[in-house]
Protein backbone atom coordinates (compact mmCIF):
# COMPACT_ATOMS: atom_id res chain seq x y z
CA UNK A 1 0.00 0.00 0.00
CA UNK A 2 1.71 3.56 -1.32
CA UNK A 3 0.97 6.11 0.76
CA UNK A 4 -0.34 9.35 -0.72
CA UNK A 5 -0.14 12.41 1.80
CA UNK A 6 -1.85 15.40 0.66
CA UNK A 7 -1.56 17.21 3.85
CA UNK A 8 1.45 19.80 4.29
CA UNK A 9 1.82 18.63 7.95
CA UNK A 10 2.52 14.71 7.54
CA UNK A 11 5.42 14.25 9.38
CA UNK A 12 8.07 12.62 6.51
CA UNK A 13 6.72 14.21 3.19
CA UNK A 14 4.08 16.71 3.93
CA UNK A 15 4.16 19.40 1.43
CA UNK A 16 5.39 17.37 -1.53
CA UNK A 17 2.60 16.31 -3.16
CA UNK A 18 -0.37 18.69 -2.03
CA UNK A 19 -0.65 20.07 -5.92
CA UNK A 20 -2.83 17.70 -8.84
CA UNK A 21 0.83 17.14 -11.22
CA UNK A 22 2.94 16.32 -7.95
CA UNK A 23 -0.09 13.71 -6.66
CA UNK A 24 -0.85 12.41 -10.15
CA UNK A 25 3.22 12.24 -10.71
CA UNK A 26 3.46 10.13 -7.39
CA UNK A 27 0.80 7.88 -7.52
CA UNK A 28 2.11 6.82 -10.96
CA UNK A 29 5.50 6.18 -9.86
CA UNK A 30 4.44 3.85 -6.77
CA UNK A 31 2.21 2.13 -9.45
CA UNK A 32 5.12 1.27 -11.23
CA UNK A 33 7.02 0.22 -8.49
CA UNK A 34 4.70 -2.30 -7.84
CA UNK A 35 1.68 -0.47 -5.40
CA UNK A 36 -1.62 -2.96 -5.20
CA UNK A 37 -3.07 0.08 -3.35
CA UNK A 38 -2.83 4.43 -3.06
CA UNK A 39 -3.79 5.08 0.13
CA UNK A 40 -4.53 8.74 -0.04
CA UNK A 41 -5.38 10.99 2.96
CA UNK A 42 -5.30 14.92 3.54
CA UNK A 43 -5.76 14.99 6.93
CA UNK A 44 -1.89 15.38 9.18
CA UNK A 45 -2.54 12.14 12.32
CA UNK A 46 1.08 12.91 13.63
CA UNK A 47 1.16 13.87 17.30
CA UNK A 48 -0.11 16.80 18.21
CA UNK A 49 -2.52 17.20 15.24
CA UNK A 50 -5.89 18.52 15.44
CA UNK A 51 -8.79 16.42 14.19
CA UNK A 52 -10.51 18.07 10.76
CA UNK A 53 -13.75 18.66 9.95
CA UNK A 54 -15.86 16.28 7.42
CA UNK A 55 -16.31 19.58 5.40
CA UNK A 56 -13.18 20.90 5.09
CA UNK A 57 -11.61 17.22 4.34
CA UNK A 58 -14.04 16.47 1.80
CA UNK A 59 -12.83 20.25 0.31
CA UNK A 60 -9.11 19.10 0.03
CA UNK A 61 -9.77 15.60 -0.71
CA UNK A 62 -12.49 16.24 -3.60
CA UNK A 63 -10.32 17.77 -6.46
CA UNK A 64 -7.56 15.21 -6.02
CA UNK A 65 -9.87 11.91 -5.89
CA UNK A 66 -11.45 13.59 -8.99
CA UNK A 67 -8.10 13.98 -10.81
CA UNK A 68 -6.44 10.52 -9.68
CA UNK A 69 -9.59 8.37 -10.35
CA UNK A 70 -9.95 9.87 -14.00
CA UNK A 71 -5.79 9.05 -14.41
CA UNK A 72 -6.30 6.07 -12.93
CA UNK A 73 -9.12 3.86 -13.41
CA UNK A 74 -7.93 0.44 -12.91
CA UNK A 75 -6.17 0.84 -9.91
CA UNK A 76 -7.48 0.74 -6.20
CA UNK A 77 -7.95 3.54 -4.07
CA UNK A 78 -7.79 3.42 0.00
CA UNK A 79 -9.07 6.64 1.99
CA UNK A 80 -6.96 7.53 5.10
CA UNK A 81 -10.53 8.87 7.09
CA UNK A 82 -12.08 8.76 10.07
CA UNK A 83 -15.34 10.72 8.98
CA UNK A 84 -18.08 8.71 7.67
CA UNK A 85 -19.31 11.60 5.39
CA UNK A 86 -15.70 11.61 3.71
CA UNK A 87 -16.04 7.86 3.72
CA UNK A 88 -19.47 7.82 1.96
CA UNK A 89 -18.47 10.32 -0.70
CA UNK A 90 -15.03 8.89 -1.73
CA UNK A 91 -16.84 5.17 -1.62
CA UNK A 92 -19.48 6.60 -4.01
CA UNK A 93 -16.71 8.08 -6.69
CA UNK A 94 -15.57 4.64 -6.62
CA UNK A 95 -13.03 4.46 -3.84
CA UNK A 96 -12.04 0.62 -2.61
CA UNK A 97 -11.11 0.94 0.81
CA UNK A 98 -11.35 3.17 3.68
CA UNK A 99 -8.40 3.31 6.09
CA UNK A 100 -9.67 4.26 9.76
CA UNK A 101 -6.88 5.59 12.40
CA UNK A 102 -9.93 5.00 14.98
CA UNK A 103 -10.78 1.65 14.34
CA UNK A 104 -14.68 3.21 13.84
CA UNK A 105 -14.06 5.33 17.59
CA UNK A 106 -13.88 9.12 16.10
CA UNK A 107 -17.29 8.39 14.09
CA UNK A 108 -18.93 4.90 14.65
CA UNK A 109 -21.29 5.53 11.66
CA UNK A 110 -18.06 4.72 9.50
CA UNK A 111 -18.67 1.30 9.74
CA UNK A 112 -22.45 1.61 8.46
CA UNK A 113 -20.82 3.16 5.39
CA UNK A 114 -18.45 0.67 4.89
CA UNK A 115 -20.57 -2.19 5.46
CA UNK A 116 -23.55 -1.04 2.60
CA UNK A 117 -20.88 -0.81 0.27
CA UNK A 118 -19.47 -3.77 0.52
CA UNK A 119 -15.51 -2.71 0.64
CA UNK A 120 -12.66 -3.51 2.91
CA UNK A 121 -11.57 -1.98 5.98
CA UNK A 122 -8.75 -0.86 8.11
CA UNK A 123 -9.08 -1.13 11.41
CA UNK A 124 -6.32 1.02 13.54
CA UNK A 125 -5.85 1.13 16.84
CA UNK A 126 -5.30 4.26 18.42
CA UNK A 127 -5.63 5.79 22.11
CA UNK A 128 -6.91 8.93 22.49
CA UNK A 129 -6.94 11.41 19.03
CA UNK A 130 -3.39 12.51 17.66
CA UNK A 131 -3.75 15.82 19.61
CA UNK A 132 -3.04 14.57 22.43
CA UNK A 133 -2.40 10.24 21.80
CA UNK A 134 1.12 10.94 22.98
CA UNK A 135 -0.45 11.87 26.19
CA UNK A 136 -1.93 8.60 26.97
CA UNK A 137 0.69 5.83 26.89
CA UNK A 138 -0.11 3.77 30.19
CA UNK A 139 -1.18 0.66 29.14
CA UNK A 140 -1.15 -2.32 32.09
CA UNK A 141 -0.57 -4.76 28.76
CA UNK A 142 -0.05 -3.47 25.90
CA UNK A 143 -0.91 -6.64 23.66
CA UNK A 144 -4.03 -7.58 25.72
CA UNK A 145 -5.39 -4.24 25.19
CA UNK A 146 -5.16 -4.03 21.45
CA UNK A 147 -6.45 -6.87 21.62
CA UNK A 148 -9.73 -6.52 23.50
CA UNK A 149 -10.12 -3.18 21.15
CA UNK A 150 -10.28 -5.35 18.35
CA UNK A 151 -12.55 -7.87 19.90
CA UNK A 152 -14.86 -5.19 21.01
CA UNK A 153 -14.80 -3.14 17.56
CA UNK A 154 -15.02 -6.72 15.35
CA UNK A 155 -18.64 -6.93 16.52
CA UNK A 156 -19.43 -4.12 16.07
CA UNK A 157 -18.13 -3.84 12.78
CA UNK A 158 -19.76 -7.36 11.77
CA UNK A 159 -23.12 -6.29 13.06
CA UNK A 160 -23.12 -2.79 10.87
CA UNK A 161 -22.24 -5.10 7.60
CA UNK A 162 -18.75 -4.99 7.47
CA UNK A 163 -17.43 -8.23 6.20
CA UNK A 164 -13.42 -8.13 4.78
CA UNK A 165 -11.80 -5.99 8.17
CA UNK A 166 -7.85 -5.33 8.07
CA UNK A 167 -6.50 -4.95 11.43
CA UNK A 168 -3.46 -2.28 12.22
CA UNK A 169 -2.07 -2.58 15.83
CA UNK A 170 -1.56 1.35 15.25
CA UNK A 171 2.26 1.94 15.66
CA UNK A 172 3.06 5.21 16.84
CA UNK A 173 -0.40 6.18 17.54
CA UNK A 174 -0.65 6.50 21.54
CA UNK A 175 1.86 4.19 22.13
CA UNK A 176 5.90 4.73 23.67
CA UNK A 177 8.63 3.23 21.52
CA UNK A 178 9.16 0.50 23.66
CA UNK A 179 4.95 -0.50 23.15
CA UNK A 180 5.87 0.03 19.29
CA UNK A 181 8.37 -3.19 19.39
CA UNK A 182 6.40 -5.11 21.74
CA UNK A 183 3.87 -4.97 19.40
CA UNK A 184 6.49 -5.86 16.68
CA UNK A 185 7.79 -8.93 18.81
CA UNK A 186 4.37 -10.31 19.15
CA UNK A 187 2.93 -9.58 15.73
CA UNK A 188 1.89 -12.78 15.14
CA UNK A 189 -0.78 -12.84 18.72
CA UNK A 190 -2.88 -11.09 16.66
CA UNK A 191 -3.11 -13.79 13.77
CA UNK A 192 -5.94 -15.76 15.94
CA UNK A 193 -8.39 -12.95 15.17
CA UNK A 194 -8.54 -14.22 11.68
CA UNK A 195 -8.14 -11.09 10.14
CA UNK A 196 -4.71 -9.95 8.09
CA UNK A 197 -2.03 -7.51 9.70
CA UNK A 198 -1.41 -4.42 8.21
CA UNK A 199 1.97 -2.87 9.13
CA UNK A 200 2.48 1.34 8.93
CA UNK A 201 6.05 1.60 10.07
CA UNK A 202 7.53 3.37 7.56
CA UNK A 203 10.17 5.91 8.58
CA UNK A 204 8.21 6.20 12.09
CA UNK A 205 10.03 7.90 15.04
CA UNK A 206 10.74 4.12 17.01
CA UNK A 207 13.06 3.52 13.73
CA UNK A 208 15.25 7.01 13.32
CA UNK A 209 15.18 7.30 16.80
CA UNK A 210 16.82 3.85 17.87
CA UNK A 211 19.11 4.51 14.96
CA UNK A 212 20.10 8.51 15.91
CA UNK A 213 18.78 9.49 12.31
CA UNK A 214 16.06 11.12 10.89
CA UNK A 215 13.30 10.47 9.25
CA UNK A 216 14.89 11.09 5.59
CA UNK A 217 17.50 8.81 6.89
CA UNK A 218 15.31 5.88 8.16
CA UNK A 219 14.35 3.93 4.81
CA UNK A 220 16.98 0.67 5.60
CA UNK A 221 15.75 0.69 8.99
CA UNK A 222 11.77 0.27 7.50
CA UNK A 223 12.95 -2.39 5.61
CA UNK A 224 14.25 -4.45 8.10
CA UNK A 225 11.62 -4.19 10.12
CA UNK A 226 9.82 -4.62 7.71
CA UNK A 227 11.30 -8.42 6.94
CA UNK A 228 10.61 -8.74 10.20
CA UNK A 229 6.87 -8.07 10.35
CA UNK A 230 5.90 -10.36 7.65
CA UNK A 231 7.79 -12.95 9.00
CA UNK A 232 5.63 -12.97 12.03
CA UNK A 233 2.21 -12.02 10.42
CA UNK A 234 1.62 -8.72 8.43
CA UNK A 235 0.38 -9.05 4.87
CA UNK A 236 0.11 -5.30 3.87
CA UNK A 237 2.85 -3.10 4.30
CA UNK A 238 1.70 0.63 4.24
CA UNK A 239 5.08 2.71 3.14
CA UNK A 240 6.35 6.10 1.55
CA UNK A 241 9.25 3.82 -0.47
CA UNK A 242 7.08 1.63 -2.32
CA UNK A 243 10.22 -0.19 -4.71
CA UNK A 244 11.99 -1.23 -1.27
CA UNK A 245 9.19 -2.26 0.51
CA UNK A 246 8.34 -4.39 -3.22
CA UNK A 247 11.96 -6.39 -2.82
CA UNK A 248 11.33 -6.91 0.86
CA UNK A 249 8.07 -8.80 0.04
CA UNK A 250 9.39 -10.67 -3.43
CA UNK A 251 12.98 -11.73 -1.14
CA UNK A 252 10.76 -12.57 1.62
CA UNK A 253 8.03 -14.93 -0.56
CA UNK A 254 11.41 -17.06 -2.11
CA UNK A 255 11.80 -17.83 1.57
CA UNK A 256 8.27 -19.22 1.99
Amino acid sequence: MGILNISRNSFYDGGKYNSLNAAINHTQKMINEGALFIDIGVASSKPGSKLITPENENKLLIPYLTALIKEFPETYFSIDTYNSLVAEVSLDMGVSMINDISGGILDPRILKIVGAHEVPYVMMHMRGIPKNMQKKIHYNNIIEEITFFFNSQLKKAKLAGVRDIILDPGFGFGKSKKHNFTILKNLDHFRFLNCPILMGISRKSMIYKTLGVDAKQALNGTTALHAWGLNFGARILRVHDVKQAKECIDLWGELQ
